[in-house]
């Protein structure tokens, strides 16, 4: 079966085309252009609405009330939440926990993602981490790099580690970077005190990710420029930043958007109260207080993660913080999706690209969403 989509406004790294028209063969874009539309089975009159690629969210921890670092339902009754924001392909974000549960979530992952393609694998946010820069991960649970258990981990995920983040500081880093590397895990620094220097070693070593930008690593010091200078200098490495208008000021994320252009992914770093209501939940182990949609560490200062979806990523990006929505949409599809090496799938409305739509109204919110041509 065919659809063609017609009338719209199109946005994507591209750039932007009036009167544009797709058409879609099962899951898979097969043609596009701009005026009068071919024929299909099905046609689809936008009516002048601005559409993009869907949303590719590299750093999520849940939605909806559900958290991924439960059961396969609970993982997928949170990516309801997001996909109907337009994020039509997720990375799986778990938290740090004993690593027997670990492994067995990498394996949950490695299960879902057999049957549902929507699901571009899993993200080890931890627990190689730095106990300094922490933030919502459980103490107990960091622990000292071993090879063995960096083996252990890739063979339970079953090739579908998508991401790892790391302190480069910790003994052993630097090599566990390069097996991550060489086994085609994208490798991002956070969670660390890594100094200037070390963060460059890190990316001379294999590390293309900076993980959420600003939060849980040293500032910018002007005589101490750390791991975001070196981020912006890097031409390899994508800096995901959590736009929320909490985890970084507006002001922030444009210098951000300057310095590096081309390679900023937003990111949701969502959990379970995205989508939801206040009050009081779980992240891994550790209980997190909701309230007016900021989620910290219960009884502390510490962010929590955010609740944040990906269409209101974008709509701060252009309304408050400035961004060209060219650029803006860019960092929600194309920089994402290359980041962890599939930028020739996803992440652009072109021939050969995957069939994922999203319906954008004036506050640049999701009205409708099509994820491998079907609607969500």
């Amino acid at each position: 079966m065919t659809t063609v989509f017609h009338g719209a406004r199109k946005i994507d790294v591209d750039g932007v085309i009036e009167g544009f028209w797709l058409l879609v063969d099962g899951d898979t874009i097969t043609a596009t252009g701009a005026g009068r539309a071919p024929d299909a089975d099905t046609s689809i009159d936008l009516n002048g609405r601005t559409i993009t690629p869907g949303f590719v969210d590299l750093h999520c921890h849940g939605g909806g009330g559900h958290s991924f670092d439960d059961s396969a339902e609970e993982i997928a009754s949170a990516l309801l939440t997001h996909r109907a924001h337009g994020t039509t392909r997720s990375v799986i974000s778990l938290v740090s926990n004993p690593i027997a549960q670990v492994r067995e979530s990498l394996r949950t992952v490695a299960t879902l993602a057999e049957t549902d393609p929507l699901i571009l694998g899993s993200h080890l946010e931890g627990p190689y981490l730095s106990p300094a820069r922490r933030g919502a991960h459980s103490p107990e649970h960091l622990r000292a790099i071993e090879s063995f258990e960096i083996d252990e981990l890739l063979h339970a995920a079953r090739g579908t580690l998508r991401q790892v983040t790391i302190a480069p500081e910790l003994p052993g880093a630097f090599d566990a970077i390069e097996t991550f590397a060489s086994a085609g895990v994208a490798v991002g620094i956070g969670h660390t005190d890594a100094s200037y220097e070390t963060a460059r070693a890190a990316f001379d070593s294999g590390a293309t990710l900076l993980t959420h930008a600003f939060n849980a690593m040293p500032g910018i010091h002007h005589r101490a420029p750390g791991p975001i200078i070196a981020a912006f200098e890097d031409d390899r490495v994508t800096i995901e930043l959590i736009l929320d208008g909490t985890h970084v000021h507006s002001d922030v994320a444009r210098l951000a958007f300057a310095s590096a252009r081309g390679r900023i992914a937003l990111v949701t770093d969502a959990m379970a109260a995205a989508g939801s209501v206040d009050g009081d939940y779980r992240l891994g182990e550790l209980n997190v207080s909701v309230r007016d949609g900021r989620a910290l560490l219960s009884g502390t200062s510490t962010i929590a993660g955010s609740t944040l979806t990906q269409d209101a990523a974008l709509h701060q990006a252009i309304t408050q913080v400035g961004i060209d929505p060219v650029a803006a949409v860019a960092a929600v599809t194309a920089t994402p999706a290359k980041a962890v090496g599939l930028g020739d799938r996803f992440g652009r409305l072109a021939r050969g690209y995957a069939a994922d739509v999203v319906v954008l109204n004036d506050a640049w919110a999701a009205e409708a969403v099509w994820a491998a041509g079907v609607r969500l």
